[in-house]
């Protein structure tokens, strides 16, 4: 094979799959792992991917890239759905429950719209999440702040100051990325800020995420594993991450 024809074979495989390895590079196209990385250099160089440890991902999964709440919405979706509704079997009948800003925690809000739970306070800093539950027989605790466009959340210090008056009986939290080192993150600080009120008001911490973000780091950590009790996601963790995931002595759902 031509090294023009493996350049253009690689780049179309690190935007299909969202991630290659350089050992998997190198059994694929029958060439050593030194020759992978001077392909994978000259792709970043050229903007198609961008290296990280032990492969490379497509450009746009900088640690500081984020996606608008609309955009992610037809993202994963069914595998969204079945997390939902995994999660929607861990909330209680009644007491309390955050609900994190999110797509994945969005669904789980339409599920319980459709439900009549006694006495169940939902908490909530997501204006469209907020709304839905507005819609229901729940009863609301919109929780205040300065509004970010990009994830119609509330952000600043006032909302977090607001979570740290509450303990809720389960938060359920989104992230952008779950890793076995850093743990649960996201790219914005102030959005990792409000994350990390939620996980530490809560009497158990539930983390909604979608196999496309597992193994991932983005900019800001807001959670160690050890401090989460169960994550609900639609695929089984790769062997790293699932014995961290373990040794965290953290539930892990596949939907």
């Amino acid at each position: 094979m031509f090294a023009e024809e493996r350049y253009n074979r690689i780049a179309g495989l690190v935007l299909s799959e969202g991630r290659v390895g350089v050992a998997e590079l190198a059994v694929r196209f029958d060439i050593t792992k030194e020759t992978v990385r001077r392909d994978l250099a000259l792709l970043e160089k050229d903007g198609v991917l961008r290296r990280v440890h032990g492969g490379a991902v497509p450009a746009g999964n900088a640690s500081t890239s984020e996606l608008s709440l609309t955009s992610r919405e037809s993202r994963q979706q069914p595998q969204k759905v079945r997390i939902a509704k995994a999660a929607l079997a861990m909330v209680p009948p009644t007491g309390s429950i955050v609900i994190d800003a999110g797509t994945t925690t969005g669904h789980l809000a339409e599920l319980l719209t459709a439900e009549t739970r006694e006495d169940l306070l939902i908490i909530t800093h997501s204006v469209p999440i907020a709304h839905e539950i507005s819609r229901s027989y729940h009863s609301l605790e919109l929780i205040g702040g300065r509004v970010r466009g990009l994830t119609s959340a509330a952000i600043g210090s006032g909302t977090v100051s607001q979570y740290n008056g509450f303990r809720p009986d389960v938060a359920f939290i989104g992230a952008n990325g779950v890793h076995a080192q850093f743990g649960l993150s996201t790219p914005d600080p102030d959005e990792a800020s409000v994350k990390s009120a939620i996980v530490h008001s809560a009497r158990r911490v539930v983390a909604l995420v979608d196999s496309s973000k597992l193994g991932e780091e983005t900019l800001v950590g807001f959670a160690a594993l050890q401090e989460i009790d169960a994550l609900i996601t639609d695929q089984a963790p790769h062997e790293q991450l699932a014995s961290a995931l373990a040794a965290a002595d953290v539930e892990v759902v596949i939907a």
